[in-house]
């Protein structure tokens, strides 16, 4: 009988490469926030995928930055720590590159320092032709022994076994740290919360985004008369400037009705119950300095 498999796998790439996009679909559930803009993710979420004969814990980073803020550095330092406590490292480049940039640079410094096993995954094929795409893999290959070098399409299906198998055979033998019926270590209110925050990143205008944080300020489950579970949230929205507040809300309150319909949508959907969901919006100004708020990005 084949021995049962499990590991911590690491996620790492520059900012916008795609490893939230390759993340949902290897754990087939939307975990984490996807939005074309830099910092999406800012924790490190963990997804977990349970096959027949192995526990994948998938630890999703921050991209790759250069920080310049509190949060900023936070969200480094917990991108490089992941590296040094996983079993196995998923290094995302573009296939786009002419090259090794000076962001994967950096990052394949800090995969030689860890000294840890690691499959290069080249996303957005689809972009390049064959030639650009093996000059890449000699360029990488010379660079650091890979497990495996995987070219893919994050957004492509077809490609989700080929990873999951290729992992699955650099694990070690070792318990089922979470129950199978998980799928990710974040909460519902965590959920919650990075889903409000994609909905605002996808439609707010570029200097926006980046400047919020979300807090669930309430979560309540109740039963209607008719005896549904229903989720009563409660979130703010902070931002950095009035300025900014105006935007989020839009003219009549529009935008704030646009963020908040379609992030209950993709909660009912996650949570597969009914969602009320109420949200407002406040300055507060000094947000990715405050050591209390940034300390929630850290990695635990």
């Amino acid at each position: 009988m084949e021995q049962f498999k499990s590991g911590f796998v690491t996620l790492i790439g520059r900012t916008n490469v795609g490893k939230s996009t390759l993340l949902n679909l290897l754990v087939g559930e939307k975990i984490a926030a996807i939005a074309n803009k830099v910092q999406t993710t800012r924790t490190a979420i963990k997804g977990i995928v349970n096959r027949k004969n192995s526990q994948i814990i998938f630890i999703d980073t921050p991209g790759i930055h250069k920080p310049k803020t509190k949060l900023n550095e936070t969200m480094i330092e917990t991108s490089l720590t992941s590296l040094k406590e996983s079993d196995l490292i998923l290094f995302l480049i573009e296939a786009t590159s002419n090259g090794i940039g000076k962001g994967d640079k950096i990052i394949l410094e800090k995969i030689k320092e860890a000294k840890r096993k690691t499959i290069l995954i080249i996303n957005k094929i689809d972009l390049v032709k064959k030639e650009t795409l093996l000059n890449l893999i000699d360029i990488y290959s010379k660079e650091y022994n890979f497990e495996a070098v995987i070219p893919i399409s994050a957004t492509n299906e077809k490609y989700k076994q080929t990873i999951l198998d290729e992992i699955e055979k650099n694990l070690l033998p070792g318990p089922a740290y979470y129950d199978i019926e998980e799928y990710t270590d974040q909460t519902l209110r965590n959920l919650a919360e990075e889903t409000i925050r994609e909905k605002a990143l996808r439609l707010l205008q570029d200097e926006v985004p980046h400047g919020i944080y979300v807090e669930v300020e309430k979560m309540k489950e109740r039963k209607n008369k008719q005896g549904q579970i229903i989720y009563d949230i409660e979130a703010t929205i902070y931002c950095l400037r009035n300025s900014h507040k105006g935007i989020i809300i839009g003219k009549n309150g529009e935008m704030l009705k646009r963020i908040g319909r379609l992030a209950r949508l993709d909660l009912e959907q996650n949570f597969g119950v009914k969602v009320n969901l109420k949200t407002w919006v406040k300055v507060k100004e000094d947000w990715q300095e405050n050591e209390k708020i940034v300390n929630k990005f850290k990695s635990k």
